[in-house]
């Protein structure tokens, strides 16, 4: 079973957020999701001050079997992309919670998150696929 950190919140999608305080989530995919597209070879992000809503296709995650879309978990506006991906996209393969992120976004309305999965829900959702 994929590691499923507890303390962030889960799109259906495969996206994690966590809260990094004054209404900013930092975004990435989950441990699932980049086992299942194996070595990423390339990631497309949004740009800084890029308006997204809940469910845009945002940035694309490109590996050697597939390219998948990244999908926003939340609505708000892109406030930081995670560069190092660019030279160092198998990040997201070594590190999918941490060095691996994506990018962040200022939320429109903070209190959406509350509306994605828990660690638990998100679990349930990957054992029925």
């Amino acid at each position: 079973m994929s590691n499923i950190p507890t303390d962030l919140r889960y799109a259906s999608t495969h996206e994690w957020v966590r809260p990094e305080g004054d209404g900013v989530f930092t975004v990435g995919i989950s441990e699932h999701a980049q086992e299942l597209l194996g070595d990423m070879v390339f990631v497309e992000l949004p740009d800084v001050g890029d308006e997204i809503s809940t469910g845009d296709d945002v940035a694309v995650a490109e590996s050697v079997k597939a390219a998948s879309d990244v999908y926003a978990p939340i609505t708000g506006e892109v406030v930081a992309v995670n560069e190092d991906l660019e030279e160092s996209p198998e990040l997201v393969n070594s590190d999918p919670y941490g060095d691996g992120w994506l990018f962040k976004i200022k939320a429109e309305d903070p209190t959406e998150v509350e509306s994605l999965l828990d660690a638990e829900g998100y679990e349930g959702s990957i054992e029925e696929e």
